[in-house]
């Protein structure tokens, strides 16, 4: 039987001394650790793992784009007819795992969803390319598709529907804001004697208590 190759531990240490975390607000923390993925990361820096669980209580994940965040929290966009608007919708709690590979860092932030509100959904929405606005019309996300025509073709429609026009925001699409009660920060060490820190507070409104964790 032939041994699996194992990766060998690379010290990852850069300009801060190991363990040190250099800020004591989660979003500041962030903040800076985003403007190093941006940076450094090759493709897609907000890319992030939204985790849900489902009407039959089984876990769903899927990548998105995080698109804003702030005190308030992390905010990504969708269809809310799609699965994981309905699950959001449904059962208001989940969970992003940011992992930037370059880095050897992750984030993982749990908390509460609330819906942006309707300006905020507005001003990105007016923000993007035409053809995204146009496919936000064509496609039912998550809905079964019988062939890549029918697509193409309800895109065709759409366009020729709006044409030159302004090309209004969907009412099933909109923006929908993470606000974290749990915000853990991971750093790669040696040897599997990993950073970690982890922020809670029981609602978005209290203050922010923190801890370090055993790797």
């Amino acid at each position: 039987m032939s041994k699996k190759p194992q990766t060998p531990y690379r010290d990852t240490a850069d300009d801060e001394p190991p363990g040190l975390f250099t800020r004591d607000d989660p979003f500041a923390l962030f903040a800076d650790w985003f403007a190093m993925a941006k940076d450094k990361e090759a493709n897609d820096p907000n890319a992030m793992t939204v985790a849900t669980i489902d009407a039959d209580g089984l876990p769903d994940a899927r990548i998105v784009l995080l698109k804003d965040f702030d005190a308030q929290g992390f905010v990504f966009y969708t269809n809310l007819h799609s699965a994981k608007g309905k699950q959001m919708l449904q059962n208001p709690k989940a969970a992003l795992v940011f992992h930037w590979k370059s880095l050897r860092r992750q984030v993982r932030v749990r908390g509460n969803i609330e819906q942006v509100s309707q300006q905020e959904a507005d001003a990105y929405f007016a923000s993007r390319p035409r053809d995204s606005r146009i496919g936000a019309w064509a496609s039912q996300q998550s809905a079964p598709l019988p062939s890549r025509f029918a697509l193409e073709k309800s895109v065709a429609a759409n366009a020729a529907k709006f044409g030159l026009g302004k090309i209004p925001r969907p009412p099933h699409w909109s923006g929908l804001r993470l606000q974290p009660t749990a915000i853990e920060f991971w750093r790669d060490r040696p040897f599997r004697l990993h950073d970690r820190l982890l922020f809670v507070r029981e609602t978005p409104d209290k203050a922010w208590n923190s801890q370090r964790l055993y790797p």
